[in-house]
């Protein structure tokens, strides 16, 4: 497939003047037949878009990937036939490809998205972007940066929402074919300047630095690497990690890193220490959020499920291949999460490992640096300097009682962030007290005192749970 720029460029006007939008194919689908699309079942998408006018058609050749009539496909025919991004079929066309409008505004090219019944996945596979790609692209920090680095970019879908904050990126993969259909994701999105480079891990940039770096890399752990797009090859979760340990010798001074990872649940290990080993050694700040754990029979057939394997004669083979191999590693369990590394030049470096499995808000990339301060600020005041900082009650934190009814004491205070990462904690009375009264004026230290003289409670909250409740973002400090 070879595209020319200029008809890529007239191919995204057509979409544009069609409606081959995120909102116009939501819109032309309607709520039945896209929560089915997402499910891979595509009969109520196929009725929705049977009367062949031109976003249905579109919907039907890019999205759905079924051939379409030459009469209704209101496209220049001949040149994407040329191109290779169409087929002729008969009287009819078929994509090469599967093109799906982003949310940036622009377009994702990858392989056609393979369904139960379609032949196995070529190694090389392109696969689009979906929920992971939206996690990664939704955790990374908004700041506008110098340069950038997209690792393992795939369909090049990172590199649409790096655009317009990073003057220069670059993009690896180890996949010549991803970064063939990765160009033409830029080229319908009006994207230029992106430099591309082929390898494995940090080899293409050896020597380099960069400001931001962002990676939602093949992090599967199988048995064997048989896809490019999700398996490396690597023993269990050693890629990742070495992904983790890699990074800092390709940030710039305060550049960051946020990347998607999966690490093993191995019997009589804490996961966190298994992670936090991996950041221990970077020299950076680090915060690791697990947001979902699978026991290893879901986590295989997920990925079973994700090649379209269900169903076919080798699918309980795999199954027991891959149940086999993770008995043999003790392992109970995988974890999905983000990682982010700060290289905040600190002698000092703080890690927090956390789960969140609950709902967040999005984008946590608005507010992924102010997460960040709270938890290094917090670590690393001495308890005279906490003291003497005023605070004050971050927006959204709410407090809830929980007791007897006419009880004269609650049994439970719990304060909760309506807004952020919509953490919970519970709270002893002298927190509470002082969640009420903080004003960005008065100092923390005469405050607890004054609690603690109210409530005949002194020094109930010590400086360590002030601590906790500034990293957790309950508390920011004012002046």
């Amino acid at each position: 497939m070879d595209a020319p720029s200029d008809l890529l460029l007239r191919l995204r006007d057509r979409f544009h003047e069609i409606g081959y939008t995120i909102d116009g194919v939501r819109e032309r689908l309607g709520d039945t037949a896209a929560s089915a699309l997402a499910r891979e079942e595509l009969v109520p998408a196929l009725r929705a878009t049977r009367d062949g006018d031109s976003l249905g058609t579109l919907i039907r050749l890019w999205w759905l990937g079924v051939p379409v009539s030459t009469a209704a496909a209101d496209l220049p025919l001949q040149e994407l036939l040329r191109s290779g991004l169409l087929i002729k079929v008969g009287d009819t066309v078929q994509a090469n490809v599967h093109i799906q409008p982003w949310e940036t505004g622009g377009f994702v090219v990858s392989d056609r998205k393979v369904r139960p019944g379609d032949p196995a996945l070529r190694r090389d596979h392109v696969v689009g972007a979906g929920g992971a790609s939206a996690n990664l692209a939704q955790l990374v920090s908004r700041e506008s940066v110098d340069r950038a680095l997209d690792l393992g970019t795939g369909c090049g879908v990172q590199v649409l929402h790096l655009a317009e904050r990073a003057s220069e990126i670059t993009a690896t993969d180890v996949n010549a074919r991803a970064l063939h259909l990765a160009r033409l994701s830029w080229g319908l999105s009006g994207v230029t300047g992106v430099e591309t480079r082929k390898g494995s891990m940090f080899d293409p940039v050896a020597g380099e630095r960069y400001d931001l770096i962002v990676s939602n890399p093949p992090f599967v752990i199988s048995p064997a690497g048989r896809l490019t797009y999700r398996e490396t090859g690597y023993r269990g979760d050693e890629f990742c990690r070495d992904l983790v340990r890699f990074a800092p010798a390709h940030l710039a001074a305060g550049g960051t890193c946020h990347l998607l990872a999966n690490w093993l649940h191995v019997r009589g290990e804490d996961w966190r220490d298994r992670v936090g080993g991996w950041i221990s050694a970077t020299g950076c700040d680090g915060w690791v959020v697990q947001r979902d754990v699978q026991d290893p029979a879901e986590y295989v057939e997920l990925w079973l499920r994700d090649a379209a394997e269900q169903g076919t004669p080798v699918y309980r083979d795999r199954y027991d291949e891959w149940l086999e191999w993770f008995e043999a590693q003790e392992v109970e369990g995988v974890g999905f999460g983000w990682i982010t590394l700060n290289d905040s030049g600190s002698l000092d470096p703080v890690v927090r490992i956390e789960q969140l499995t609950h709902q967040v808000e999005l984008p946590v990339g608005a507010y992924v640096d102010r997460v960040l301060d709270a938890i290094t600020t917090a670590h690393r005041l001495s308890d005279d300097e906490l003291r003497n900082v005023a605070l004050t009650l971050a927006e959204g934190v709410i407090e809830e009682r929980v007791g007897p009814p006419g009880a004269d004491d609650p049994s439970v205070i719990r304060l909760r962030q309506t807004r952020g990462l919509r953490r919970t904690t519970d709270v002893g009375t002298v927190e509470a007290a002082l969640a009420g009264v903080v004003d960005g004026e008065l100092k923390t230290g005469p405050l607890l005192a004054a609690i603690g003289e109210l409530t005949g409670k002194p020094g109930l909250a010590d400086t360590e749970s002030v601590r906790r409740l500034v990293a957790e973002g309950f508390f920011a400090i004012g002046r």
